[in-house]
């Protein structure tokens, strides 16, 4: 069975509200996708629907050309993490990480041990009476040990601290290393995980504003430094999403393809090109006066 998804024309409709709008998306087996997008953009409804979760108000959602809801044989290659509630949960976390193994063919029970051990999991104590971050890092053990051939983490190392999440990212790269598969990792912690991403997708209120390599959507954009003036007439003709000036410097971030011989004028101007971070990318790039020129 192939993995690939695709995604084609979904849109979802809550009442009067469109929280996807005309989403086209061809995710290619075995990358590690990064979902991005502002508080309300659409990304956890987009990954419900790739979890089975919810059926789109229209549009296909197909796993190996295979419709995805509600088709348990294809289901069970796909595993959705996510920030849960389990203030009410009286399972043990060896409950939990057997009801996994159960359901996901893909599961490795000596890895999901190794992490449980990594992440200093008790295993014998009740879900309820875990810390946010131990409940964390049990998602996060039961989605890398599923090794599902989709594998979504949606916020998922919410109440983590910060050794526990380099823990995550390290496990996450060496896995997939070793058993590739397609990852999706929605976050709002931009700067700690862009190096995980082959891929980036950019919502903007329910609609697709980019979806790229990472290294080709970073060598899109640029900080250019130097004089005011000089700055200003450097920019005039390009898309400027950001600028900064002390006293008579000033910095512009633009965004488009600079050519080599762009580069040259700014040197001869004096000018410097600076690399942007996918974190200042993602936060200008949707800033409402600046996303229909990015589309």
């Amino acid at each position: 069975m192939s993995f690939d998804i695709e995604i084609s024309k979904v849109n979802v409709q809550y009442s009067s509200t469109k929280a996807l709008d005309h989403i086209d998306l061809r995710l290619q087996y075995g990358k590690i996708y990064g979902l991005l997008g502002r508080n309300g953009a659409g990304k956890t409804t987009l990954l419900s629907i790739l979890g089975s979760f919810m059926e789109p108000t229209s549009g296909t959602v197909r796993l190996g050309g295979r419709q995805i809801f509600e088709q348990r044989e294809v289901m069970q290659h796909v595993i959705f993490v996510y920030d849960a509630d389990y203030k009410e949960e009286t399972e043990k976390v060896q409950d939990m990480l057997e009801a996994v193994e159960h359901y996901r063919p893909h599961f490795d029970r000596e890895y999901a041990d190794y992490l449980a051990e990594r992440f200093k999991l008790p295993l014998q104590k009740k879900m309820k009476e875990l810390s946010k971050g131990q409940q964390s890092a049990v998602n996060i053990t039961m989605g890398l040990a599923s090794r599902s051939p989709v594998t979504i983490f949606d916020e998922a190392y919410l109440g983590m601290d910060a050794p526990s999440r380099d823990i995550f990212y390290r496990e996450l790269l060496e896995d997939h290393a070793q058993h590739p598969r397609t990852i999706i990792l929605s976050t709002h912690h931009v700067s700690e995980v862009e190096h995980l991403f082959e891929e980036v997708i950019m919502l903007h209120e329910g609609r697709l504003l980019i979806h790229a390599p990472i290294d080709q959507l970073l060598e899109r954009g640029a900080a250019v430094t130097g004089a005011a003036q000089d700055v200003d007439s450097f920019v005039k003709e390009m898309k400027v999403l950001h600028t900064e000036q002390l006293g008579g410097t000033k910095q512009a971030m633009v965004f488009g393809n600079l050519g080599e011989a762009q580069r040259q004028a700014a040197k001869q101007a004096g000018l410097e090109l600076g690399i942007v971070s996918l974190q200042q990318l993602f936060i200008h790039m949707t800033e409402e006066e600046n996303v229909n020129e990015v589309r």
